[in-house]
C-alpha cells in the first residue's frame, strides 16, 4: 500500500507524537481517518545496532493513554489469567504471536538489513504466554486488522470511549505546531548516556590524578 510508505510529514508527526525523534521507521501500517500515523512499523535493528522486538509500535497519544489506564486497572493481569483458563484463547495468543513474528521478518525485509539473531522468536507484548504489554497489542491489533490478535481486538473494545481509529481526536492529542524534536531524550537514551558518563568517569579521574602528580614534580 503506498500510504504505508512514510513521508516527511509523517516522521514529524511521529516526532511530536513520542516527544523525540522518531527512529528507524520502515512503514506506517495504521492511519487515523485524518491520515495521521497510529502506529509506526520499526525495523528489527535499530541504526544505532540495538535490537528492537516491538515491530508494531503504537504512537498515538490518545490510544497509548487510554492503553495505559487499562493497564493501571489490572487488566493484564486479568487477561493473563484467562490465557490460563481459556484454552481456545491461548491457542489465538500463540497463533497472534506467531503472525508478530512473520510480520517483524516481513519489515525485516523491507527494511534491508540482515536477522536480528538476538531477539530471533521473541516477539512483543508477553506473547505467546502472556499479557504484558496492551500497548504492543493495540499496535498490533490496528497494523494488521481484525481477527489476528482476540486479545488486542478485545482492548481497542476497551478502549473505544477513549480512542478509535475511526473516530479523529489528533488536534487535542498533541501541538502538531510545535517545534519537531531534535534531541532524543527518551528514558532509553538517557540510560545509555549515563552508563557512558559512568565508564569514561574513572578514566577521567586517571587522568586527572596524572595532571595532578606531573604538576607536583614539576
Amino acid at each position: 500500500m503506498t500510504d504505508a510508505v512514510p513521508t516527511p510529514e509523517d516522521l514529524d508527526t511521529l516526532s511530536l507524537q513520542l516527544g523525540r525523534p522518531v527512529r528507524d521507521v520502515v512503514e506506517i501500517p495504521a492511519r487515523c481517518v485524518c491520515g495521521s500515523p497510529l502506529v509506526a512499523a520499526t525495523a528489527p535493528r535499530l541504526s544505532s545496532g540495538i535490537p528492537f522486538p516491538t515491530t508494531f509500535y503504537l504512537t498515538h497519544p490518545a490510544a497509548t493513554q487510554a492503553a495505559s489506564r487499562l493497564e493501571a486497572d489490572g487488566v493484564m493481569a486479568e487477561m493473563s489469567q484467562r490465557l490460563v483458563d481459556d484454552p481456545d484463547l491461548a491457542a489465538a495468543h500463540r497463533e497472534a504471536h506467531r503472525n508478530y513474528l512473520s510480520e517483524r521478518e516481513r519489515i525485516r525485509i523491507a527494511a534491508g538489513i540482515e536477522p536480528v539473531w538476538e531477539i530471533e522468536g521473541v516477539s512483543a507484548g508477553g506473547y505467546p504466554e502472556r499479557v504484558k504489554c496492551l500497548h504492543v497489542l493495540v499496535g498490533h491489533a490496528l497494523a494488521v486488522g481484525p481477527g489476528i490478535t482476540p486479545l488486542g481486538d478485545e482492548t481497542l473494545e476497551r478502549i473505544a470511549a477513549d480512542f478509535s481509529p475511526q473516530r479523529c481526536v489528533c488536534a487535542e492529542s498533541w501541538d502538531s505546531g510545535a517545534e519537531v524534536p531534535a534531541e532524543d531524550l527518551s528514558r532509553h537514551v538517557r540510560l545509555l548516556r549515563r552508563r557512558e558518563q559512568e565508564q569514561n568517569e574513572p578514566q577521567t579521574q586517571a587522568q586527572t590524578r596524572a595532571q595532578t602528580d606531573e604538576e607536583e614534580r614539576r
